[in-house]
């Protein structure tokens, strides 16, 4: 019935409303785990992790379907210009509903505080790994975290974030391979940090949302939207296999179709390390 919210040309005719579609089910989502699952003393442990799966599950229909489209668009038109034109419309609406994801994400982490380090613990870990690695401990426990272990290495090196990126690309395709559209995990998860990251910044105040957006977006969104294209690169092969459209001539254009969005992903990859080193920190 999800799906029937949904549809894949609709969607690429107004991508927009993919932000409202994003936003409503990764709020749904948080709404059921706090006040469902994180009453139960045990599943409240992973709450972190099931705000992330209920919200994929709540868009894994979309995600396969315009994927679907995505390769029949493979099998219908020869020419690569064309074709990276209409695959620039399916990025469009992935990016508005992940877009719908961080705010909602990063609404809820401030307006319900108080369930803050519950709903996103795994999330305030990866932050502090990432931002605090030498006050790691200090900065658990400053966002409500119990502490168990820290001690985490970092480097702001250009190169070591680029690698990092490439290495979440890899897992980003290799999930599009194997589950069509289970790439969709790791996007959501990735929304979900960022709007933790946001949720920090932002001091508790909801007025701050818009400039933490803007802080972490202006590297976040070239990035996550790197994702999103191996994603669809994988997807497209996924699907062309399930529907055995890997023969002759095609075979070899969707291969080709696929390797040229891996080849965008890695370049638009290695431009965001840039901006995440040289520019960001300067505005911000």
């Amino acid at each position: 019935m999800i799906e029937m919210f949904m549809q894949p040309k609709q969607a690429e005719r107004r991508p927009w409303e993919l932000f409202f579609v994003g936003l409503f089910w990764a709020s749904v989502s948080l709404l059921l785990v706090t006040f469902v699952f994180g009453k139960d003393s045990v599943l409240k442990e992973g709450s972190g992790l099931l705000v992330v799966t209920f919200t994929v599950i709540a868009c894994l229909p979309f995600m396969y379907h315009i994927i679907k489209f995505e390769e029949g668009k493979d099998v219908q038109i020869s020419s690569s210009g064309r074709l990276l034109k209409e695959h620039s419309k399916a990025l469009s609406a992935f990016m508005w509903m992940f877009l719908g994801f961080v705010v909602a994400f990063s609404f809820w982490y401030i307006f319900l505080s108080g369930y803050a380090a519950q709903n996103f613990n795994f999330q305030i870990k990866v932050f502090c790994a990432i931002n605090s690695p030498a006050n790691y401990d200090y900065c658990l426990q400053q966002n409500g975290i119990n502490v168990i272990t820290g001690n985490v290495a970092r480097s702001e090196l250009v190169m070591n974030i680029f690698a990092n990126n490439i290495y979440v690309l890899i897992f980003t395709i290799l999930f599009s391979l194997a589950f069509g559209a289970g790439a969709i995990f790791i996007l959501v998860w990735n929304a979900s940090v960022i709007a933790v990251a946001i949720g920090i910044f932002a001091k508790s105040k909801l007025y701050n949302i818009p400039i933490g957006l803007a802080r972490y977006m202006i590297h976040g969104i070239p990035e996550i939207g790197a994702y999103f294209v191996g994603a669809l690169a994988g997807g497209i092969v996924s699907v062309a296999v399930i529907r055995r459209d890997l023969q002759g001539d095609r075979m070899w254009r969707i291969l080709q179709d696929a390797l040229i969005l891996i080849i965008i992903a890695i370049v638009i990859l290695f431009l965001a390390s840039l901006v995440e080193v040289f520019i960001t920190p300067k505005l911000f």
